[in-house]
């Protein structure tokens, strides 16, 4: 199996070939988020509703390791999470490698 360095500059090499240019990490939440709401091409986003879609693609990408669990969605299509179990407090730099896990693992 490829490591996960090699897995994640895959994700990257994915970005790039599909955007032209690679985005920040909050730049992948939103669009993981955007995905996830499966929103039409071209909607405009609030700042709120930019921050509640990185929300979304936080929630759904540690909904695979079981923190969170899709409880539905609300009558305008967006979805909504509950905390199964509380995310281990580890720093940023754990924070930010565990959600590029999660990224490998969504876009494989």
């Amino acid at each position: 199996m490829e490591n996960f360095e090699q897995r994640w500059q895959q994700v990257e090499a994915l970005m790039l070939e599909r955007f032209g240019k690679l985005p920040d990490m909050e730049g992948m939440l939103f669009l993981i988020g955007v995905n996830e709401l499966g929103s039409l091409p071209g909607r405009k986003f609030s700042k709120e509703q930019k921050q509640d879609l990185i929300h979304v693609a936080v929630c759904t990408l540690l909904s695979q390791l079981g923190y969170y669990t899709l409880t539905g969605r609300d009558e305008d299509g967006w979805p909504h999470f509950q905390e199964v179990m509380p995310i281990p407090t580890t720093g940023l730099q754990n924070q930010e490698r565990l959600l590029k896990e999660c990224m490998v693992r969504y876009f494989e």
